[in-house]
């Protein structure tokens, strides 16, 4: 997930994932835990790897963590999959159409949100921003399910990874 800008505005949402019409900063929703967005990208290339990277040491969440996923908080009037692409935009250099696949409340992690995951197929060559991305890789799922068990994951990676292998295992 991208450097937090911790005055960044997002929208408060209910147990349901619906607006209440009431913004707020980042910060305060992550302290007060209250429910808000974040979207996240898995990122597979043609050969069907999954793209893995370390966060940087000097981010102010999970430094040096690895993740299996890239995003950020949705910003206000932002939709999920306008903040994934922004994400991936931000963090990876590229352009891309992430697909969302599917939400959950997510009650990992440093406060309660809603998860947006959504995949994109990009290409291998990735510009990682440095300031964001201390490392990067392609796995294969068995060579990603043994890192899973052996690296120190941010909280949302096991989760995510566990649930986006149950969304693919029911569609064709």
């Amino acid at each position: 997930m991208s450097v937090v800008d911790e005055d960044e505005l997002v929208e408060r949402v209910d147990d349901q994932d619906r607006t209440l019409g009431v913004v707020v900063s980042r910060r305060e929703a992550v302290r007060e835990g209250w429910l808000h967005r974040v979207a996240v990208t898995v990122c597979r290339d043609e050969r069907g790897r999954i793209l893995v990277h370390r966060r940087a040491e000097r981010l102010s969440r999970f430094p040096g963590l690895h993740e299996v996923e890239v995003g950020g908080a949705v910003n206000v009037g932002e939709s999920y999959e306008r903040a994934a692409a922004r994400e991936l935009a931000e963090e990876l250099g590229m352009r891309a159409r992430p697909r969302l696949l599917f939400t959950f409340l997510n009650r990992g992690g440093l406060s309660p949100h809603w998860l947006g995951v959504h995949e994109a197929v990009v290409p291998d060559a990735v510009t990682a921003d440095p300031g964001e991305v201390a490392w990067h890789g392609w796995l294969t799922e068995p060579q990603l399910r043994s890192a899973l068990l052996e690296w120190r994951f941010t909280p949302d990676s096991h989760e995510v990874f566990s649930r986006y292998l149950a969304f693919r295992s029911t569609r064709p």
